[in-house]
C-alpha cells in the first residue's frame, strides 16, 4: 500500500509517500513545498494543487492521511491553511483517491504509544521506522508520520469495513 501524508498549510505544506504496511514500511518519498507571502493567494493555492496532482500522479497512492488540526487561535491563519486544505481535498477526489485524517494525538499515539509525545519523539520514530537518517523538514517529517499512522490504523479500517459486509 502507498500512502501520502500529507501536513497542510499555505507557506509550507509538507508531503511524505511511504509504502508497505506499518511493521515494514518504506520510505518513498518527502518533500515541504514552500509558497512565497508576496504571491497573490489564487498563485499560492495553484502551485500547491499542481504539485500535490503531480505527486499523485508520479507515486499513485492507494490513500492520503491528512492532518486533521482545527486552529481556533488565529482566524486568519486558520482560514488560510483551509484553502490550502481544501485545495489538496480537491486534487486527492481529481484522482479519486481516498482522504483519511487523524489529529495530532493520533499521531503521537500510533508512532510513540502516547498521545501526549514530544515532536522530537515523533520525528525520532519516523526515522527509525523508515530508516531515514537524514535530518529534514518538520513539515515533511509530520507529513510522514500521518502516512504512518494512516499504515497502522489500516488493519483494523480493513476489519471495520469486512465485519460491516
Amino acid at each position: 500500500m502507498i500512502v501520502l501524508g500529507i501536513d497542510p498549510g499555505l507557506a509550507n505544506l509538507g508531503l511524505g509517500l511511504v509504502d508497505g504496511d506499518i511493521r515494514k514500511a518504506r520510505h518513498l518519498h518527502h518533500v515541504c513545498l514552500t509558497t512565497e507571502s508576496a504571491w497573490v493567494m489564487p498563485r499560492r493555492l495553484q502551485y500547491i494543487h499542481e504539485e500535490v496532482t503531480r505527486l499523485i500522479a508520479e507515486y499513485q497512492p492507494d490513500a492520503v492521511a491528512i492532518e486533521d488540526q482545527i486552529l481556533r487561535r488565529q482566524a486568519d491563519v486558520a482560514f488560510k491553511v483551509g484553502q490550502a486544505f481544501g485545495v489538496v481535498q480537491l486534487a486527492c477526489a481529481q484522482a479519486g483517491v481516498p482522504i483519511h485524517s487523524y489529529g495530532p494525538m493520533q499521531v503521537k499515539k500510533a508512532l510513540v504509544g502516547t498521545g501526549r509525545a514530544e515532536k522530537e519523539q515523533v520525528i525520532y520514530m519516523v526515522k527509525a521506522s523508515l530508516g531515514v537518517r537524514e535530518l529534514f523538514n518538520n513539515h515533511a517529517a509530520d507529513a510522514l508520520a500521518l502516512a504512518l499512522t494512516h499504515l497502522a490504523h489500516q488493519p483494523m479500517q480493513t476489519a471495520a469495513r469486512l465485519a460491516r459486509v
